[in-house]
Parts: structure tokens; C-alpha cells; sequence
């Protein structure tokens, strides 16, 4: 069964098969990553710009600040979700997430 995945609202909220699933208020929690040096950062999403699945993790391109320094960075293939038996299953934001490096390295 396809999954349709999209932005909506100006990057504001990704939509599983037309439904808002998760919105850019929250603060996700980012560690062993290069977003910035706080250990962990504390990011507060500012717009989605892409999502994608890969493999059965929904991953999403976004820009974001770090509440503890203020750094404002993108992030790519951040992990929002998975996908369970044709079912989209989001992460929780508070919890602390790994993303996709670049060059293929999951951190």
C-alpha cells in the first residue's frame, strides 16, 4: 500500500496520506550529530523543506535553531517516523534522534 508523504503550509506541517502528522512547534532533541556543538541540541524546527522515505523511516530535510546557542542550520534526513504495517508511527520529538549524515554514515 503507497504512502502518500508531503509539506504543507509553507513547510509548516508534513502530511501522511492527507492527514497533518508532524508540525514544526516542536522541539527535537539532536544528538551525535554536527548540527551544532551543544551535546545534546535542543532544535526548534522553523520549516520542513522536503520528506522522503527511506526505507521504512520517514526522513525530512528541515532548517532549525539550537535554543541553547542559537545556531540556525538545515538538517537533512532527520527521522520523523516509520512506517508499521501501512501505517505511518511518528517519533517523539522529545526523544533524543539520530540523523543521516551526508556521505550515507547514520551517527
Amino acid at each position: 500500500m503507497p504512502i502518500a508523504l508531503r509539506t504543507l503550509d509553507d513547510g509548516a506541517w508534513i502530511s501522511v496520506n492527507d492527514s497533518r502528522q508532524v508540525s514544526v512547534s516542536d522541539v527535537w532533541t539532536l544528538s551525535h550529530g554536527v548540527f551544532c556543538d551543544c551535546e545534546p541540541a535542543y532544535v526548534l524546527l522553523e520549516a520542513f523543506i522536503d520528506v522522503d522515505v527511506d526505507g521504512s523511516v520517514v526522513v525530512a530535510s528541515a532548517v532549525g535553531q539550537c535554543l541553547e546557542c542559537g545556531t540556525r542550520e538545515s538538517i537533512d534526513r532527520l527521522p520523523v517516523g516509520r512506517i508499521v504495517n501501512g501505517e505511518f508511527r511518528p517519533y517523539d520529538p522529545a526523544g533524543v534522534q539520530w540523523r543521516s549524515e551526508p556521505d550515507g554514515e547514520t551517527t
